[in-house]
């Protein structure tokens, strides 16, 4: 698993071209903001995934309902396997309109 930290969308979709060149497979790349709508749109316009309940577990998704927006995006990145101190360093990053991309199989 690997974690990179990038300005926007163009550079989002550029580092996942590269991922998918270096044989990463779309499924396996999950895009994070800190607005839920500009995560969903990059998520949408990158073809990557979601962290879902299969990632999550029914427990963490149902209690990600009630947490803060930054709760929540820690616990989606710790779901994937990044450290609770890497998660929070991340989460740090998306304050400031960062995006983080996570490559699940690197």
């Amino acid at each position: 698993m690997k974690t990179f930290v990038v300005e926007n969308g163009v550079q989002a979709t550029e580092t996942i071209e590269n991922l998918e060149n270096q044989g990463v497979k779309r499924d396996d790349i999950y895009l994070f903001a800190h607005d839920s709508n500009r995560s969903d749109h990059l998520t949408e316009g990158t073809h990557t995934k979601n962290v879902g309940l299969k990632e999550e577990g029914i427990f963490d998704k149902m209690a990600n309902s009630l947490r803060s927006r930054g709760d929540e995006l820690r616990s989606k990145m710790e779901s994937l396997g990044v450290t609770q101190g890497e998660a929070a360093r991340l989460e740090e990053e998306l304050d400031y309109g960062k995006v983080v991309i996570v490559a699940k199989d690197y």
